[in-house]
């Protein structure tokens, strides 16, 4: 009878040792997700309330005067680029990025609208417009951007790559001089997700 009981106890350790090792994955991540709480994130861009961001009235017009409106691509994610019409060196690059991204999206490519904002009435280099050929343009008053578009700290938004949802929501901004890589990775996921069936 006492050998019993020693063998008991030594039985309990075991159990409890067991059931301490199983639980010991829950434990720890519950630790980590509620006690440390992670602070990284996976995407590059910034997502931006797209309840706050609505496509409002531009007033945009087409390059032949007509009137022209960025509610006309909804259903599509709209990539969104910002500059003057004498788009310099860093603008064209960012242009032809664009344009680089929508293809590097396969079968995707459809799903997505290149638009510039030209922030003036200057002429358009018509080299430019054929190395970007797809690419809807569309002038604005530069106030209007400016009052619409959020720019990071320190930037505008002729700096910066902006993102519009299918719905006609503003809903990511990419940062000044965005690697391309990365914003294709964000573009991926959030085509992915969205994808119909």
């Amino acid at each position: 009878m006492e050998q019993t009981k020693p063998n008991q106890r030594n039985g309990r350790r075991k159990m409890l040792a067991v059931l301490l090792i199983c639980a010991s994955p829950l434990i720890f991540s519950y630790l980590t997700y509620y006690v440390i709480k992670p602070t990284g994130r996976t995407n590059y861009g910034v997502l931006i309330d797209p309840r706050q961001h609505p496509i409002p009235a531009l007033g945009t017009v087409g390059l032949d005067g007509k009137p022209a409106s960025l509610d006309a691509y909804k259903g599509k994610w709209i990539m969104l680029q910002v500059a003057p019409g004498d788009c310099q060196q860093a603008c064209k690059d960012q242009l032809v990025a664009l344009r680089q991204l929508r293809l590097m999206q396969g079968k995707d490519m459809e799903r997505i609208e290149r638009v510039w904002l030209i922030t003036d009435d200057a002429p358009l280099d018509t080299m430019l417009m054929r190395v970007i050929d797809g690419t809807r343009f569309l002038r604005v008053k530069p106030e209007l951007v400016k009052a619409w578009l959020p720019a990071e700290p320190g930037g505008s938004a002729d700096d910066q790559l902006y993102l519009i949802d299918p719905l006609g929501n503003l809903m990511m901004r990419f940062p000044k001089n965005a690697d391309p890589a990365k914003v294709k990775k964000d573009l991926g996921k959030l085509l992915k997700a969205s994808a119909i069936g």
